[in-house]
This record gives C-alpha cells, structure tokens and sequence, in this order.
C-alpha cells in the first residue's frame, strides 16, 4: 500500500527533524535513513530533501555546518536547534492526537 502524497508532504518536515534528532547529518545520508527506516512504504529522491532543508534552517529548527568527510569532499551537516526539538514534541503530539482519534471514530458502530 502507498500512503497519500498529501499524508507524506505533511510529515516531510517532522521526519527530517526526528532524524536529525538522533544525530546531525547531511542531506543524502538523512534520505538514506528515512528510506529505510520507512521500508519500501515510499522513497524519497535527493530533491525531496533540500527544499526542505533550506526552509528549516530558514525557520531556525535546522543550522548548518561544512565539514570535512572522510573523503576529504566538504558536506553540509544539518544540527536540530532547540526550536526545531520543540517542533519535533509538539508535532508527535498532535501526530499522536490524530492517530488516536481516527482509531476512536473507526471503532465507532455504524448508527
């Protein structure tokens, strides 16, 4: 089953902060966890991301920092600030609150 497009752009922005609230990253490596964590249910392509990216740092959820790879390329790392770890509770609670209603309303008889 593919979810709704609607129902993924929705979330786009609490998944890439969730992310990043285990650990900083950068973009391709943020894609990669969240096509694997999401296991076949969608898959992001790398201009999903950066959009995204952009917007948070712009909101100060996200900062930024180059730093050198193991490979010696430069790679923009993206650090969650303070705000965007508010973000993150509060959009899991209101992620929660709706879960839970659209269970009680499916457990409802038909009247």
């Amino acid at each position: 089953m593919k979810p709704d497009k609607e129902l993924i752009g929705a979330t786009t922005g609490l998944l890439v902060l969730k992310v990043l609230a285990r650990e900083a990253s950068y973009g391709y490596h943020i894609i990669r966890s969240i096509n694997e964590e999401a296991d076949g249910l969608f898959t992001w392509k790398e201009g999903t991301i950066y959009p995204l990216l952009h917007k948070l740092a712009k909101e100060g959820q996200v900062r930024t920092q180059w730093q050198q790879a193991d490979t010696g390329r430069r790679r923009k790392y993206y650090y969650i600030t303070a705000q965007g770890r508010s973000s993150v509770d509060t959009g899991v609670k209101h992620w929660e609150a709706f879960h839970s209603l659209i269970n009680r309303i499916g457990d409802q008889p038909n009247g």
